[in-house]
């Protein structure tokens, strides 16, 4: 069965077998890439292992039709807006194959010592019979993809004639004249064709022999080639069903259709964040190792759910798990400039960096009555509003019950604290002195009681703050990267 590990990279080294003849006396057999798969699913799921690792959000949902797909042995496509993570999805597949295969060396088509299926791998069993030699091909190789283009040639996708093998003697109608493309080249593995609709109903039509009868056809010859591939594809439902772009022949050949979604649940966008985005471990420590405490990273899930909501943006279009992911980064960017200007050891992100979001993801959205002007300041305006609603339904269920009188007392006498983007922690901690309740508010904010530095107890503190300013029980004036709060 092939592991959860990494497919990327081989976790043992392949089998011993290097002969055909040491390879049919292994025992060894040739089974087709969806019964491969559809083996390797079923082991996985009799362990209670998970059959696509990785896959966040569509484990009640997208992951079961997957899986009854490739138990079906159907050829899929995937449906949903951008940035739903069907490509992550359709890599993920990789997993599913077993981890070594044996293949003909020299065999630009990965075909299996013993189910040879070109001219050229027949001569060459027929030649060296059980000493022709035999290769491993690790599972990482035996994916292709190809994401649909206007341009897109049916040579780049079927391949094409090769002038100078006809040049070399050869007939047109002889199959070694043929210039293989991405499909051929694929066999006994997984093809991708992403964003479908995008292909030009001439390339779209070559696909149609592909996927039913299994074989080619190139300038006119019929080429019999048994293809063995699992093809899967993506498309924008608005492409895909509404627009005409795709031929109706070659949707009735796929056999299963499969809806995406962005995550259902604020837990799944905000564990998807903590896969995905690049924000701690980049390095051995100290700058390199910037800290989002949890309650930042719901902000930036919830910022990202209500900007998809809204109605200023194009629901069309959707809103990419992506403009999530750049914005964690970005505050955690933000918080290792301010380490590095003011001299902290250990950058923690705070509630200062969040407004860097907004000017760094704007161009990943798609607004629905934007008007020409590409500087227009409504979008700012809007995506800073949904901001400040974001922090403040964090606020409300982080902080709901807890008592911040203490804190807020701290402002009767007409005592300001100054924060800003470039403020350190030591420096925000020393304008407000003693904190009550300064564990118990940690402690809301998921900050274990052995970690609770200065650093994060400054991030918790500001976000008290901006709480209460968001809750109208405290002031705040801002004044570009300088923010004082007030009675």
């Amino acid at each position: 069965m092939a592991g959860v590990t990494d497919p990327g990279s081989p976790a043992s080294a392949p089998p011993a077998p290097t002969t055909l003849g040491e390879l049919r006396d292994s025992g060894a057999t040739c089974r087709p890439v969806k019964a491969e798969i559809r083996a390797n699913l079923l082991a996985r799921l009799a362990a209670g292992e998970p059959s696509l690792p990785g896959i966040v959000g569509f484990e009640d949902t997208v992951v079961p039709e997957v899986e009854r797909a490739l138990i079906a042995g159907h050829d899929l496509v995937l449906l949903g807006e951008r940035g739903q993570g069907k490509t992550r999805l359709i890599r993920t597949l990789i997993g599913l194959l077993d981890e070594w295969t044996p293949v003909l060396t020299g065999s630009e088509l990965n075909e299996h010592p013993l189910a040879p299926i070109s001219v050229w791998a027949h001569r060459q069993v027929a030649e060296h019979g059980d000493a022709t030699p035999v290769g491993w091909l690790h599972r990482s190789e035996r994916f292709g993809e190809k994401l649909a283009t206007p341009d897109t040639s049916v040579g780049d996708l079927i391949g094409d004639v090769d002038p100078i093998k006809v040049a070399e003697g050869r007939t047109l109608g002889d199959p070694e004249t043929v210039h293989y493309g991405l499909v051929p080249r694929t066999n006994r593995g997984i093809f991708s064709v992403n964003e479908l609709p995008d292909l030009a109903e001439r390339i779209q039509v070559a696909l149609l022999n592909v996927l039913e009868e299994r074989d080619i056809q190139i300038r006119g010859y019929r080429v019999r080639l048994p293809l063995d591939l699992l093809l899967v594809a993506s498309a924008n439902p608005e492409d895909y069903t509404n627009r005409g772009r795709i031929i109706t022949p070659l949707k009735d050949r796929f056999g299963a259709e499969v809806r995406t979604h962005y995550p259902i649940e604020l837990a799944d966008e905000v564990r998807l964040l903590h896969q995905e985005a690049r924000v701690s471990g980049l390095g051995d420590g100290g700058l390199d190792t910037p800290l989002v405490p949890e309650h930042l990273a719901e902000i930036v899930a919830r910022f990202t759910r209500l900007v998809r909501d809204s109605n200023h943006v194009d629901q069309r279009s959707g809103v990419s798990a992506r403009f999530a992911i750049a914005g964690l980064e970005t505050v955690a960017a933000s918080a290792v400039r301010r380490a590095a200007v003011a001299g902290e050891t250990r950058p923690v992100a705070r509630v200062v960096d969040l407004p860097s979001i907004v000017p760094a993801s704007r161009g990943k959205v798609e607004f629905a009555d934007s008007g020409s002007d590409p500087d227009d300041e409504r979008e700012i305006e809007v995506l800073e509003h949904l901001l400040r609603q974001a922090t403040a339904q964090t606020f409300r269920a982080r902080c709901a019950g807890l008592d911040l009188t203490g804190l807020q007392e701290h402002f009767t006498g007409g005592e300001t604290v100054e924060s800003g983007e470039l403020v350190p922690a030591a420096a925000l901690l020393g304008q407000l002195g003693t904190i009550p309740r300064l564990a118990e508010l940690l402690g809301r904010l998921g900050v274990p009681e052995g970690e609770q530095s200065a650093e994060q107890a400054a991030a918790a503190v500001e976000f008290a703050l901006e709480g209460l300013y968001l809750t109208r029980r405290l002031a705040k004036d801002t004044d570009g990267p300088r923010t004082v709060y007030g009675a």
